[in-house]
């Protein structure tokens, strides 16, 4: 599976001017991987990132209830740009020029959307309001136009966070410290043991895959925001050779990941004009 995406990548890279990959999930898990495993294994070198964010994710790493996310709340909002700040700071350590996609909702008021333009401001960067649910492509066209310059900028210097030769461990340290903020990783001797053992069996070149949580920096889906010197606990490891990487469990977190107890297709319908309701 892997290699057929590095192959549809190389691909596209020889048929298009720009090829645009979705990474997924929050920028400390998939930018990270993206960086450290695909990039590194397929020698890619990406031109620019764009980090994805929306108000009521930075309202709810502000403190806001789910419930109440729909309502302006400019100091959650200012609160919560912590969290995209620190997505930002984790892309550039990569070498990698960022601009921040405001994906809206009709929610959205114009003061909390000029709220996160002035913080993403303040760090250098900019960030560009996106209609694309509403308008479709017209709504995204300044971000686009934008990305090309940046891509086009050679601003980029692209360099995995961490070396080959380093041990499996310390790639999983320096994945907490620099990307998580934690103070360190920890994990009982039979995990060391084994990632030495595989170390001894010739893998220890090979990437880690950090699986946790996507709602927070830390291992708790509650600690919202920017936490720092926190602990990451390593639950168990995992060899995929085949893929070219090694498997981290850090603390309670499902591998598979598993759909919403009511999917959103019980809430589309057609009404008596034949027309589609439910979709936002």
């Amino acid at each position: 599976m892997a290699a057929t995406r590095w192959s549809r990548r190389r691909s596209a890279l020889k048929l298009a001017d720009y090829v645009v990959t979705e990474a997924g999930f929050g920028a400390d898990l998939g930018a990270e991987k993206f960086f450290d495993i695909k990039c590194r294994k397929a020698g890619l070198k990406p031109a620019a990132a764009v980090i994805v964010a929306t108000i009521r994710a930075l309202k709810m790493n502000g403190g806001v209830k789910k419930e109440d996310l729909a309502k302006e709340n400019v100091e959650a909002v200012k609160k919560g740009c912590a969290n995209l700040g620190r997505h930002l700071e984790n892309v550039k350590q990569f070498g990698v020029p960022a601009i921040v996609a405001i994906n809206h909702f009709i929610s959205d008021t114009d003061v909390e959307i000029e709220a996160v333009k002035a913080h993403v401001a303040g760090m250098g960067a900019e960030a560009v309001l996106c209609r694309h649910w509403a308008l479709g492509s017209a709504g995204i066209e300044e971000l686009a136009h934008k990305v090309v310059a940046l891509a086009e900028s050679g601003a980029a210097q692209f360099s995995p966070l961490y070396p080959d030769e380093a041990s499996l461990f310390d790639k999983v340290n320096t994945i907490v410290k620099r990307i998580y903020r934690g103070s360190e990783a920890i994990a009982d001797k039979a995990v060391r043991d084994q990632l030495k053992v595989w170390e001894e069996q010739g893998y220890g070149h090979l990437p880690v895959c950090m699986a946790k949580t996507q709602y927070s920096f830390s291992t708790d889906p509650n600690l919202r925001g920017a936490p720092t010197d926190h602990v990451v606990p390593v639950r168990e490891v995992r060899l995929s050779a085949g893929a070219g990487f090694v498997v981290v469990i850090c603390g309670e977190i499902m591998t598979m990941p598993g759909l919403p107890k009511v999917p959103s297709s019980e809430k589309i319908f057609l009404n008596d004009d034949g027309l589609i309701e439910g979709l936002f």
